[in-house]
């Protein structure tokens, strides 16, 4: 390897063989432009996350031997080392320039412009609208895609989750969710408020039901660690032949590099206002298929092969009513893990797997937030309050589904493309370890609804009668819970509710009996545990403005 020094002072930043990095090495497929300070910090804010060549920043600026003393006082927040590593590129690109022809001021231009970047999403916005979008993943070294301000909006716009990034070998996830946001103060340990006010599917079209595993395409996870089947290629880029379930090739070798086709399958076109669904026969589901990346509205900045291309067409002639919901939505957890494994029963297929994102214990998946969670109800109208356990936030959004029975019993539902738009709010110090739904008040079971001015009225007679002080204010609550199987999920909902209101398992068990319920929100383990609660503790916990404002004061009929 030529020395370091003297090619930078010499500007010869094209030399390869001085600023080369082993891009098999990164996991990671980025294009890494020749000149310096882009490649160093492309790396840094793409590819830092797992650390999986050692210390990338070091080993990078030992490669073109520049100072490391700053990188010494940076925060574990990536948005500020990229600053220092910024400034330090810029110095080091000074400091040896003095005699250097364009190539080298053009170097530091783009790492000017990489540095600014970087500022800008620290920028605290009114509104923030984001489209771009990670490869399957989500945790703290995710590039942030912007800050909102607390009691700002954000509206994103997301490709399908699930079928599409299934088929498409590049990803290490079963979604493709939005990049992280940053949320103004939200700090470790506090929540935040999600208040959905409305969820627009933009799709006309798309497959689904349930899957078949192609065991030859992955290794331990079909959703995570895809390889080519033919060359071995691990996340082989890929590209479309044709249409139907051989159309996802591997680019290297042309071997069919999908890990997922379909046991049974269906395609559905919607009408204009997306009210209904059709599923359609053979020659409509092929028409389809032709035609897929536009009539499911895939994004620009998305990276997967719409699954309309597989054209399946199984119990033509079904109608069904469509209600849109988000199925993955809310936090970044604490450590890395694929998008559609955080969540307590989905994450178990990360224990004792061999790959990067494989657990060594069921403690390990605490670090989740639950953010996949496929209930229905987390739709337009629903609050939805979210751990905060990384410092920001990181709110993500993705998976829309235009409609899902409960339990989503083939594991997959409609996923279609679409623009949500939420408020956003932080509640300090509330210390949750999953989500809690505030759902639309129609969406509440029977029992667990608000009392009404009569239903009042009754049971301050029947109290008096007996002489007890009735508890007339009290809040409708869905507490999440996640695990390996319903029971699992259940005990989890349990534990987070006794918690959340300071109670006894035995308290919260009975006040879910006489006051509430259990609600399956996807097989084989995700559960809402409703309850009415009384509104002092609510009160206690931060979160009784939040109950009152999407359940309203006012006179209620019976």
């Amino acid at each position: 390897m030529n020395d370091p020094v003297a090619a930078v002072s010499a500007g010869r930043y094209e030399d390869s063989d001085v600023f080369r990095v082993d891009r098999h090495a990164l996991e990671q497929r980025v294009e890494i432009a020749v000149e310096l300070g882009l490649q160093v910090l492309e790396f840094t804010l793409r590819e830092r996350g797992r650390n999986r060549v050692g210390n990338p920043v070091g080993e990078l600026f030992g490669v073109v031997a520049f100072d490391l003393g700053p990188l010494e006082v940076v925060t574990d927040a990536i948005d500020e080392r990229l600053a220092i590593v910024a400034g330090a590129v810029k110095i080091g690109v000074l400091e040896r320039a003095k005699s250097a022809d364009v190539r080298v001021t053009e170097s530091f231009i783009t790492v000017r412009v990489i540095l600014s970047r970087t500022m800008a999403q620290r920028e605290v916005q009114q509104e923030l609208s984001v489209d771009q979008y990670t490869l399957g993943l989500v945790g703290p070294d995710q590039e942030w895609a912007g800050t909102v301000a607390d009691g700002g909006t954000i509206e994103t716009y997301t490709p399908p989750g699930c079928w599409g990034p299934m088929i498409t070998p590049e990803f290490r996830g079963g979604h493709e969710v939005t990049r992280p946001i940053r949320v103004e103060n939200a700090e470790v340990g506090d929540a935040v408020a999600l208040t959905i006010r409305d969820v627009e599917v933009t799709s006309l079209a798309t497959s689904t039901g349930s899957m078949r595993e192609r065991t030859e395409a992955f290794g331990d996870d079909p959703f995570v660690d895809h390889r080519c089947p033919d060359c071995g290629t691990e996340w082989p880029e890929s590209i479309v032949e044709g249409t139907g379930e051989e159309a996802i090739r591997c680019a290297e070798c042309g071997a069919n590099a999908s890990s997922f086709g379909f046991e049974y399958g269906y395609t559905v076109v919607f009408d204009e206002d997306h009210t209904v669904g059709i599923t359609v026969d053979e020659d409509a589901a092929h028409d389809l298929a032709e035609d897929a990346t536009e009539l499911m509205d895939i994004p620009e900045n998305s990276r997967q092969h719409p699954i309309l291309l597989y054209a399946p067409s199984e119990m033509p002639g079904t109608l069904g009513r469509l209600r849109p919901f988000v199925g993955n939505i809310g936090t970044t957890p604490s450590v890395e893990l694929p998008d559609s494994h955080n969540a307590g029963d989905f994450g178990q297929f990360l224990l004792e797997t061999d790959h990067d994102w494989g657990l060594e214990s069921e403690a390990e998946l605490e670090a989740r937030t639950d953010g996949h969670m496929d209930i229905p109800e987390v739709r337009a109208g629903a609050t939805l309050i979210c751990p905060v356990k990384v410092d920001g936030a990181g709110v993500y959004v993705g998976d829309l589904h235009a409609n899902q029975g409960d339990g989503e019993l083939s594991l997959h539902t409609t996923d279609v493309s679409g623009r949500v738009r939420m408020d956003v709010g932080v509640i300090k110090g509330l210390e949750i370890d999953g989500p809690i739904l505030l759902p639309n008040e129609e969406d509440l079971p029977f029992i667990s609804k608000p009392y009404s001015d009569d239903e009042l009225e009754t049971g301050r007679a029947l109290a008096d009668e007996h002489g007890v002080d009735l508890l007339e204010e009290m809040g409708p609550i869905q507490v999440v819970g996640t695990g390996a199987t319903i029971n699992d999920a259940t005990e989890n909902a349990f534990d987070r509710a006794g918690k959340l209101l300071e109670m006894s398992e035995g308290e919260v068990r009975s006040r879910c009996t006489f006051t509430g319920g259990v609600q399956i929100g996807r097989l084989p383990g995700v559960v809402q545990l409703d309850m009415l609660a009384p509104m002092d503790v609510l009160e206690d916990r931060g979160i009784e403005h939040l109950v009152r404002e999407q359940y309203g004061e006012g006179e209620r009929e019976a």
